[in-house]
């Protein structure tokens, strides 16, 4: 393992890619074309606040639109690249025009943001189809984002605008209900509410958890319900560690298969070893050599908007990179693969909780029971690393919870030899609680040699949407339930000498907000009660982690885009 500062980047290809954007925000000022705001109207007479960069030359040009809740003028407000100009002189020199727009509420445009961009409506579509119908477009139109920006992006893809030709995002959620505000039915409080006081928006948190999770409010933000309505195609970047990243991948694997013209079968996915911010811990990833955001995006919007025959087409439909022990010179991992589709092929495993903290392939038998603890939300178990926003992301060490009686740990023995773990990783629980509501949380930990214990997966449910969003099924004393985490998706190679292992508990705060366990609604009140909970492992309630096991783990060698 590498040891370095917490500070510390965790990866050249992170470092790269910011030191670029660093170098393009410094290239505008030598801006030598056209630069002009427009308030551009909307159906509903709001106006949005809309600068517009155009190259030197007769034009028309095809145009490169951003859309932004980080307020178009500011250059980096509160950690935020607010502008998140990538580049507007390179752009320009490469031939496009580009337009970078306030959404509506924020920044210097009109009209009421309620709930950070969610409200935006059909602004994506109207402004696309303005800039179409301006004299320096040609009417091929191409949006681009990162985070927010990206949202937006998902958002007016899904109203098809007719001038809409292609799509580049990063860092993106594919359905903000379950995958940015409401994880597994629990409220993420580090991101919303770190993200919102960022913005000096608090005063909306409070419209965000008084507002039931069944309201149709959200419905429309389903970007993955709607894929059939996209007809475009679209480039999806995501980050293992980062707080939207099976978004990015839902967002691919389900626009290839089940959306409409052009967008089915055209779609492409890059996942590296990223966070949302630069990862922390001990353990940092290599250089991702050959890999570049700025010249990707160029290539992609190249070939649809200029029809440039650069050969990414040509290219796998997915590019991922799988994660190893970097300390270890001879671990297989960190390497760049590719794939015809998401996930690659692997055998779907179970690993089962056992008694004494055992974690292993063979089913506990009827002599094994239950180990219990109790959850005080007044003492929530603190969080440290994972797929954060505001507060350190990444592979951080788990062994400072250790010594808490409310936290369950199993792990496999020492491994003979490797194991890679490559696509979505679910846990199934078998669970009793003597209160009408709680929540259990799940991680997936890689045990170094020397005992670090470095998080690579965590996800929670709360009990009562056991059986989904969609409804609500409160606790009875004495019932045992079986409840499905979704953990998301990972490429890891567990190295030989390490373990495997599963950590169980019911808090992790502040990533997740804490259950009362009243079976209230949330924030109700400032009620509490401790719960008595089980997860039980016996021949008739096998607790598990399910991993995709991938059978080779060694250098692939057949990979022709990198």
């Amino acid at each position: 393992m590498r040891h370095r500062s917490i500070a510390r980047r965790s990866s050249c290809f992170y470092l790269v890619f910011l030191l670029a954007f660093g170098f393009l925000i410094a290239q505008q000022s030598e801006f030598k074309g056209t630069v002009r705001e427009e308030m551009v109207g909307m159906p509903d007479e709001v106006k949005l606040a809309t600068n517009i960069f155009l190259p030197d030359g007769p034009g028309p040009w095809p145009t490169v639109l951003k859309r932004t809740p980080y307020e178009k003028d500011d250059r980096g407000r509160a950690g935020f690249p607010g502008s998140d100009p990538a580049g507007v002189a390179v752009y320009a020199a490469r031939g496009y025009a580009t337009v970078i727009q306030d959404c509506r509420g924020t920044g210097r445009s009109g009209g009421v943001q309620k709930i950070a961009f969610i409200t935006d409506g059909p602004d994506g579509y109207d402004t696309i189809e303005w800039i179409a119908k301006q004299p320096w477009s040609n009417g091929k139109i191409g949006l681009v984002g990162r985070s927010g920006y990206g949202i937006t992006v998902n958002l007016a893809a899904t109203q098809a605008p007719p001038h809409l030709v292609c799509a580049f995002t990063m860092f993106s959620s594919s359905d903000p209900r379950r995958d940015m505000f409401f994880m597994g039915g629990i409220f993420r409080k580090e991101m919303i509410e770190g993200w919102m006081t960022l913005q000096g928006k608090r005063d909306q948190i409070a419209e965000i958890v008084t507002r039931p999770i069944l309201d149709p409010f959200w419905d429309w933000l389903d970007i993955v319900k709607q894929h059939p309505k996209v007809t475009i195609p679209m480039y999806n970047i995501a980050g293992w560690y980062d707080i939207f990243e099976q978004g990015n991948i839902d967002n691919f694997a389900g626009l290839q298969k089940n959306s409409a013209g052009k967008a089915r079968g055209y779609q492409k996915l890059l996942i590296a070893p990223l966070g949302h911010s630069s990862l922390q811990g001990n353990i940092e990833y290599p250089a991702n050599a050959g890999i570049n955001v700025q010249d990707i995006q160029f290539r992609w919007l190249d070939f649809w908007l200029k029809g440039v025959q650069n050969g990414i087409m040509n290219e796998s439909a997915v590019r991922y990179y799988v994660m190893g022990d970097p300390g270890d010179p001879a671990a297989p991992g960190n390497e760049w693969r590719t794939s015809a589709a998401w996930p690659p092929p692997a055998k779907s495993t179970e690993y089962f909780l056992h008694a004494n903290g055992r974690l292993d392939t063979a089913r506990p038998d009827s002599r094994e029971r239950f180990d219990e603890y109790r959850y005080d939300p007044k003492n929530p178990i603190r969080t440290f690393g994972g797929q954060n926003l505001v507060i350190p992301p990444g592979p951080l060490d788990q062994r400072a919870i250790a010594p808490r009686q409310d936290y369950l740990r199993f792990e496999t023995a020492v491994l003979t030899k490797p194991v890679e773990v490559t696509g979505r990783v679910y846990a199934d629980l078998w669970v009793e609680t003597d209160a009408p509501d709680t929540d259990f949380m799940v991680k997936l930990v890689d045990v170094y040699p020397d005992g670090y214990e470095a998080l690579v997966l965590d996800a929670p449910i709360r009990l009562r949407y056991r059986q989904g969003l969609d409804k609500e099924v409160f606790m009875k004393p004495g019932e045992v339930v079986s409840a499905r985490l979704d953990l998301w998706s990972t490429s890891l190679i567990f190295n030989k000498g390490h373990k495997i292992a599963v950590h169980v508990s019911s808090s992790n705060e502040p990533r997740f907000d804490p259950n009362p366990n009243t079976g209230k609604r949330l924030r109700l009140d400032s009620e509490t009660r401790v719960a008595a909970n089980r997860v039980h492992h016996d021949a008739a309630h096998p607790s598990l982690i399910l991993l995709p096991i991938v059978g080779i783990y060694t250098f692939a060698a057949q990979n022709p885009d990198f």
